[in-house]
């Protein structure tokens, strides 16, 4: 199988050693990030009762961070955490940013619902803990974009609420090392009725005949920040969008297919499950939606 993954290293993740130059915001206060202490008793511990966003800064500005926080909201409400001001959380982000000294990074905030006795049930009363850090990200994909990626399909294996962008993450996990194991770089869900839905960390594309496919907005997808720039760019450069289900073996007939995601903005993927996708290489509507997403970020 075609090997298209990135190592470690190529990702745009960091060593231990690279940590320790890292400063974190843990509730408003700057300190490095290993020295941030958690409680053992914290929910996101626990429970994975928490909610996260990773947010892309590009030449010093926050990409698109309003819809970030519009869907941070979201999360929290369907989980019921309280007691977090946006605003603030807003102030931190950009504090965070700025005390970085990076003007190419990628922005992680977590909140969780914070310490309590080990219950299912939410506690009565709580105190959310926030953090945010931000890491040194040169993007690390170029040369897989330029020569595409493999996928292997997965059955979908993750729970009913995948619009929360929950840190409950142990399927997706499952999945990507999956795909790890096969020398694939991202997995492709495949639903109980045999439909698309996404990747184990990013949104899923199809092209057929000229017109972008995506999945109809539900549950079972999460919301993707780039996901929303991509349909935006596609309808500025006009090519035809429909929401649609793609079933497994419709994958195979596609004249194109990609992914998109923060870390990767959109990378096409010529090979599922070791079958060549349309002509084997990224094709021209991926390539033109990539530049024309290159080309949004200087306006």
């Amino acid at each position: 199988m075609d090997r298209s993954k990135t190592d470690e290293k190529g990702s745009g993740l960091l060593d231990k050693g690279s940590l320790l130059d890292i400063v974190a915001n843990w509730n408003g206060a700057f300190m490095p990030l290993l020295e941030v202490k958690v409680s053992v008793l914290d929910r996101a511990f626990l429970f994975g009762d928490s909610v996260y966003e990773v947010i892309r800064v590009y030449r010093g500005k926050l990409f698109r961070l309003h819809d970030h926080l519009d869907r941070l909201k979201n999360s929290m409400a369907s989980l019921d955490i309280r007691f977090v001001d946006l605003d603030t959380i807003d102030q931190r982000l950009h504090e965070t940013v700025e005390r970085s000294g990076l003007s190419e990074a990628l922005l992680y905030l977590q909140i969780t619902r914070g310490e309590a006795a080990r219950t299912h049930h939410y506690p009565e009363s709580y105190s959310p803990n926030v953090l945010i850090y931000a890491q040194p990200f040169d993007d690390p994909y170029a040369s897989v974009r330029a020569a595409g990626a493999s996928a292997v399909t997965h059955r979908d294996i993750r729970w009913a609420r995948n619009d929360i962008k929950a840190t409950s993450l142990a399927a997706n996990c499952m999945a990507a090392q999956f795909a790890r194991q096969q020398g694939a770089m991202e997995v492709i869900f495949i639903d109980a009725d045999g439909y698309m839905t996404e990747g184990s960390h990013t949104s899923m594309f199809g092209i057929r005949n000229g017109k972008l496919l995506v999945a109809p907005s539900s549950s079972k997808v999460l919301p993707g920040i780039t996901k929303r720039q991509v349909l935006e760019l596609a309808k500025a450069i006009s090519i035809p969008l429909e929401e649609t289900k793609i079933t497994e073996g419709e994958i195979y007939e596609l004249n194109e297919l990609f992914l998109a995601g923060t870390p990767e903005e959109l990378i096409s993927i010529v090979r599922v499950n070791d079958k060549r996708i349309g002509e084997g290489r990224p094709g021209p509507l991926v390539t033109k939606l990539h530049e024309a997403f290159r080309s949004s970020l200087s306006t």
